[in-house]
Parts: C-alpha cells; structure tokens; sequence
C-alpha cells in the first residue's frame, strides 16, 4: 500500500519560549504525519519572525497575523491542509473560525472557546465545510486510557456506578506565584483571554473530558463550588463538583491549582457493578482492574490485548510511552481523518476515540452549568444536553 503523504501544517502562536508550541511540533513529527510549513508563531512581528527562523521556516510564510496567513495559505496550491493553534483560550474561537472558513483542517488546544456560544457556532462551522477538527485533550491519547475504554464499554466492569475523578497540581501554591506581580501578568488569571473561569477550564476540563471519554457517560446535573485561595487571584485556582448520571450513578470531580506537593496528579477511578477500574497519569503505562471479590491485576502497555491500546502503542512492553507519544497519537488520529476526508471517504473507526470539536462543546456545557451552580449558591443544576 501507499504511504501517505506528508500533511503541510501551519501553526498559530507557540513561538520562542513557549512550552506547548514545542509539543505541538514534536508531536506533529513523531509519526511522520506532518511537515510544520508556515506560522504565525507571535502576535509581536519581530518575534514571530525570530521564532520562524529558529525553526528554519520559509520568511515568505512567516505571518504577521491569522488572518493573513489563513487567507494567503487557502490561496496557495502548495497551501497548509492543517493548522495548529496552540494560543491563549480568547483566540481559540476567532482563529479557528478563520481557518475553517478557508477550507483548512483545525488542530486546537482545550478549551474549545471562552463561551458555549463561540462553540457551538465553530461545531456548526466545521460540519458545513466538512472540515475535521481535533481538540487536544491529550490524556485520551494513552494506550492504557483507550484500552479502560473498551474495557467499559465491552461491559467488563459492570454497570458504572461511580465516577471519581481529580486533576490535582501545586504551581499556584509556590510563594513566587502569588505575588500580585505574577498575578496581573498571568494570562491564566486574566478573564479577558482565560476566559471566564481559571483552574476549572485549564485542569478540569481535561479531568471532564476523561471521565467521559472512558466512563461513556457525561453527567445530567452538578452541584458546585469554585474557589480561590490564591492572594489577589481573580480566577478560580480550585474546583470540586458532584455529579449525577443518567443511569443513576454518582460521580465527583476535583481540580486543583493549589494542591501542595502535587505535581501533574490526574487520576481516574471508576467503580461498575462487576469491577473497577483505576489509571494515574504519571504513571501512564497501567491501568488497574480489580474484580468485585477477587484481587487488583496490573495491566501494563505492551501486554494488553485490544485494538485501541494496540493501534496507540508504538513500542515494545517495558519501554515506556509518555505524554508526548499521548499528543502524537492525536495528530496521528487527526492525519488519517484528514486523508479519509480528503478521499470523500468516512473516518476510519480507528480513528474514532480521537477528541473533537463536539467534545469541546460538551466541555463547554459542563463548565456553564458549574459556573452558574456556584453563582446560585452550591445548587443542583441540570447540565444542557
């Protein structure tokens, strides 16, 4: 068979000294998918062309700004399939809209918009231009996350009756960090590019996302409290929700910014009927199941049997597969929806556990209602369907 050809993808943002714009970039290269041509790497000119020539990009593709590089990229036959947008959340929204209104494939950071609105129309936007649109919520690109999906829905665990779920971090609580200095230069502080909440769109949303993706289910009501302990902190640093489902489970969400000594502390635990299940994401490699009466087994990356943790594993068992291999496998998953697009063919079921601009959608929703909940005083408030 063929190989595929190489995808041409732009970048918004990410330029000098922007940790997650390396990522992006590795991960578009890992699995040889992609070939970064064209960015806008900086809303300052001169650094967004210092950052181009860092990475050995054409100056005549070099952009000033989205808008320019959407418009000229759409009018290049040699023009970008895809791009990246790897900016604060204000600018998910409007750059996106401009990339699919010329015709290019989406690859977005979370959160999906600052509003249910801008979302809904960038989900309504994508569907008329047939375009695809991933959103990196990079945790559901581990094998052992996609093999606990399976697992749940082939019925391994049982009915699932609760979902807990935290994502707990410390770098708020470092001294230097809530200096009213650092505060006022935080763009995550800063409700005019975060967007209207802090800790809950950074952390929670990923904490959400993955309790859905592999529970299956997304919660009808929250009751919820935000917080912050943070010293001249304008956004939310702390987040925990109740949840209740459809089928009559029970469920709690906890996100931190504030949580001292914890470094990247997402934890999944799920308990059905027949078993449950249990996935740290610093330790990405295992997923616990353990059988109602009988004892925890270790499954480890590499050894399971499934399609879904096989078509994301890229090495043999005992080597360990990280976070960047997490966010290749979604630019993988994007790539080969973007061929299949491209074909006028139907996106290969593969393919089909990579997050997309519906998920941010739900996302969206979720956090409304969590917003509104704690703004009525910790009230049970049904989530939009």
């Amino acid at each position: 068979m063929q190989a595929q050809r190489r995808l041409r993808l732009g970048m918004v943002g990410g330029g000098q000294g922007a940790f997650i714009g390396a990522v992006h970039r590795i991960a578009g290269r890992l699995d040889d998918c992609y070939e970064l041509v064209a960015a806008s790497l900086s809303s300052d000119p001169v650094r967004a062309a210092a950052s181009a020539a860092g990475l050995r990009l054409d100056p005549a593709r070099s952009y000033a700004d989205y808008q320019t590089m959407a418009r000229e990229e759409a009018a290049r036959p040699d023009g970008i399939d895809a791009v990246a947008i790897v900016t604060p959340n204000y600018l998910h929204a409007p750059m996106a809209t401009a990339f699919l209104e010329a015709g290019i494939h989406v690859i977005c950071d979370k959160p999906l918009a600052i509003s249910l609105a801008e979302g809904e129309a960038l989900a309504a936007l994508a569907r008329r231009r047939n375009r695809v649109f991933a959103l990196t919520h990079v945790y559901s690109g581990y094998p052992m996350v996609r093999h606990a999906r399976s697992l749940v829905a082939a019925g391994e665990i049982g009915e699932v009756r609760l979902v807990h779920v935290e994502y707990a971090q410390d770098w708020l609580a470092e001294a230097a960090n809530q200096s009213a200095e650092f505060q006022r230069n935080n763009w995550h502080n800063d409700p005019l590019r975060a967007g209207p909440n802090g800790c809950l769109g950074d952390i929670g949303s990923h904490a959400y996302h993955l309790a859905g993706y592999v529970s299956g289910m997304l919660p009808e009501q929250v009751l919820a409290e935000l917080h912050s302990f943070t010293p001249n902190r304008v956004l939310d640093d702390h987040v925990q929700v109740m949840l209740r489902y459809a089928n009559g489970a029970r469920g709690m969400l906890w996100s931190s910014q504030m949580a001292t000594g914890c470094e990247n502390g997402l934890r999944l635990r799920l308990f059905g009927s027949e078993a449950s299940l249990s996935f740290e994401q610093e330790n990405p490699n295992e997923l616990w199941l353990t059988p109602q009466g009988g004892s925890a087994q270790r499954l480890t990356r590499g050894r399971v049997r499934g399609a879904a943790a096989e078509a994301s594993t890229r090495v043999p068992s005992g080597h360990p597969e990280g976070y960047l291999e997490a966010f290749a496998q979604l630019y993988r998953d994007a790539a080969t929806q973007i061929h299949a697009v491209e074909a006028g063919q139907p996106a290969p079921e593969v393919t089909h556990g990579m997050p997309d601009v519906n998920d941010g959608v739900a996302g969206l929703k979720f956090m409304s209602a969590v917003m509104e909940s704690h703004r009525q005083g910790s009230r049970w408030l049904h989530v939009a369907s």
